[in-house]
């Protein structure tokens, strides 16, 4: 199964047997790892996203495809609840609906973790913002016997208007609110976000990740700068869609634009790049 995402032209949601030829693929012009963010029918969506926890999910079953076809990639898995919850809220709500219960949705990513190591995934992603996630991962996989299992925190991720094309291929949008409640205000200076970075390396992330990236290269320089592990920066739906209408319009040279927006996010210091160009650059 292989549906066209109408906000991003070129990108799909694909079931786990499509997918693990397309990375194939990709692998053979090159590519060498890939982020998983896992789509369930919304009949399989419920107020705790238990489809997260469950270690036979697409995420986990496209994991152990890849690794059986021994395909030359580094597995890495988005951790979150707000693709499988039914209010797509990033973990439990609190009791009185209003926000997201922090401390009981940590166990949560944690079963989600082990499970995604079980099935072989190389680098565990959370992404939610949770107060903690790191250090529950850590232990989780530590004590699951996956202490080889990398954690890449989204450490500095914004209450971005960027995301929008994003939670229409994930169907991931919330039924209510929003997630500035735990997601970061773009308004905010620099110091919040090394604050961030310091506090989640600390908790044991291995790699950290600046999002979105264009919007944020001073955030990126600055991070860059500050701290010595690995930092990544996520090209974002929005960015990626925002180049392809223009360049749909006949108004942008497609080369040209996606060259130099990431030569841009390069520049101000990722180590790596997540894109959705990253299987046709």
């Amino acid at each position: 199964m292989k549906i066209a995402v109408p906000s991003m032209p070129g990108v799909f949601q694909m079931s786990a047997d499509v997918a693990v030829d397309c990375l194939a693929a990709a692998a053979e012009r090159g590519l060498r790892a890939f982020i998983v963010f896992g789509v369930v029918d919304r009949a399989r969506k419920d107020a705790t996203g238990s489809a997260a926890v469950d270690e036979g999910n697409v995420v986990c079953d496209l994991i152990r495809k890849i690794k059986a076809a021994r395909l030359p990639l580094l597995a890495i898995t988005d951790l979150c609840l707000c693709e499988y919850t039914a209010h797509g809220h990033c973990g439990l709500l609190a009791a009185d609906q209003s926000t997201v219960d922090n401390d009981r949705t940590l166990p949560l990513l944690a079963r989600q973790a082990v499970n995604h190591a079980r099935a072989g995934a190389d680098v565990i992603a959370p992404s939610g913002m949770m107060d903690g996630a790191v250090a529950a991962v850590r232990a989780a996989l530590d004590d699951g016997g996956f202490a080889d299992t990398a954690v890449l925190s989204y450490a500095v991720k914004y209450a971005s208007g960027f995301y929008g094309p994003f939670r229409d291929a994930a169907d991931s949008t919330p039924a209510f609110g929003d997630r500035r409640g735990y997601q970061m205000d773009p308004a905010r200076g620099v110091e919040e976000a090394l604050r961030e970075v310091t506090l989640d390396i600390e908790q044991g992330a291995d790699l950290i990740m600046v999002k979105p990236a264009l919007p944020y290269l001073d955030i990126l320089a600055r991070v860059r700068e500050s701290v010595h592990v690995p930092v990544l920066a996520y090209q974002v739906s929005g960015e990626y869609a925002m180049l392809e209408a223009a360049i749909a319009n006949g108004w942008l040279d497609r080369e040209r634009v996606v060259s130099e927006s990431l030569n841009a996010i390069k520049r101000a210091g990722a180590d790596l790049i997540v894109s959705y160009y990253a299987d046709r650059f």
